[in-house]
C-alpha cells in the first residue's frame, strides 16, 4: 500500500528539514512526499533541493504563490498517487519513525484512521505545552466542535475523491468543515490507535493566539450552517472549557506521553537530534 505525504510551507527554512528527515527515517518504504511550498523567499526550496536525492524518486515538489494553506493542500491532493493521505505540514515532525507502518496495520478495514499529537513551544522537544489525545473523540462530538487531531489523520484517497477536498470559504478551520463532512455527514469508517503521531510547534496558522481562535469559532459555526449540522456557541464553549483541562492535566502529568516516545524523548534534544537518534 503506497501513502501520500502532504506538506505545505511558505518560508519554513528554520523547520522543513526536521520535517524532511523525520520522513525520510520512517521505517515503511512505500511513500511519496508531496511538497507544496507558496513561493518561499528564503531558503526553503534550498533545503528541498539539497535532501531530494536522499528519496530515491519518492519526493515531488512545486513552487508557486498560493492562496493559503488549504489551496496548497489540495493542489498536493491533485498530485497523490498514493492509496492513502495524510497532512504534515513544514513546522511538523513525525513523533517515531514507525507512524507509515502504524497507519497501514491500522487501514486495512477501514477509511481513516487518526491518532494523538503533541505540541512543544520552539525547538525544545522537552518544552511541551499541551498533549491532543483523540481517544475520547467521537463522532457526536463534532457538534461541540471536536474533531480528530487533524496532523494524525490518514484517509484513502477515494474519500476526498468521492466526498470533495478542502474548502477554501474557510479561513482556519477548513480541515474542521472537511471532517465533518466525512466524519460526521458521510460517517465514513474510522478507527483510533493510541500513539502520538506527530510533534507539532505551537505559532501555526490555528495556534497563533486570541484572533485565530476567534476565527476558528467563526468557521466552525459557518461549517455546521453549510453542512445543515446543528450547533451553538454554548456547545462550542464546552470544547474551550475540555481544552483547558487537557493543558492543565498535560502540565501536572508529564512533560509528554512516554507510552508512545521514546527513551531519548527524555533527554533535552533539539527535533533534529531527536530524529537523529532513532537511527543510533
Amino acid at each position: 500500500m503506497k501513502l501520500s505525504i502532504i506538506t505545505t510551507a511558505y518560508n519554513s527554512g528554520k523547520t522543513i528539514r526536521d520535517t524532511m528527515n523525520s520522513v525520510l527515517s520512517q521505517s515503511y518504504p512505500d511513500f511519496e512526499h508531496i511538497i507544496i511550498d507558496g513561493g518561499s523567499t528564503d531558503n526553503t526550496m534550498d533545503i528541498v533541493k539539497e535532501l531530494e536525492p536522499q528519496y530515491s524518486g519518492r519526493l515531488k515538489y512545486i513552487s508557486e504563490p498560493d492562496h493559503g494553506i488549504y489551496d496548497a493542500m489540495n493542489k498536493g491532493l491533485a498530485l497523490v498517487t498514493g492509496e492513502v493521505v495524510g497532512i504534515l505540514n513544514s513546522d511538523d515532525f513525525f513523533s517515531a519513525p514507525d507512524i507509515l507502518q502504524l497507519v497501514v496495520e491500522n487501514i486495512s478495514d477501514v477509511d481513516a484512521v487518526y491518532a494523538d499529537v503533541h505540541y512543544i513551544k520552539g525547538n525544545n522537544v522537552n518544552c511541551g505545552v499541551r498533549y491532543y489525545s483523540s481517544r475520547r473523540f467521537r463522532r457526536w462530538k463534532m457538534c461541540m466542535g471536536f474533531m480528530p487531531a487533524h496532523p494524525s489523520f490518514y484517509c484513502r484517497k477515494s474519500i476526498y475523491d468521492h466526498f470533495g477536498k478542502f474548502d477554501l470559504d474557510f479561513r482556519i478551520a477548513s480541515d474542521f468543515e472537511l471532517l465533518l463532512r466525512f466524519i460526521y455527514l458521510h460517517n465514513i469508517r474510522t478507527t483510533y490507535i493510541r500513539r502520538n503521531f506527530v510533534t507539532m510547534r505551537i505559532g501555526g496558522v490555528s495556534t497563533s493566539g486570541l484572533q485565530s481562535h476567534r476565527q476558528i469559532l467563526k468557521d466552525h459555526m459557518k461549517a455546521y450552517r453549510k453542512n445543515n449540522v446543528y450547533s451553538n456557541y454554548f456547545l462550542e464553549g464546552c470544547r474551550y472549557l475540555y481544552k483547558l483541562l487537557e493543558i492543565s492535566y498535560y502540565k501536572l502529568r508529564l512533560p509528554f506521553d512516554r507510552k508512545s516516545t521514546d527513551d531519548s524523548m527524555k533527554k533535552r534534544l533539539t527535533p533534529a537530534e531527536y530524529i537523529i537518534s532513532w537511527k543510533i
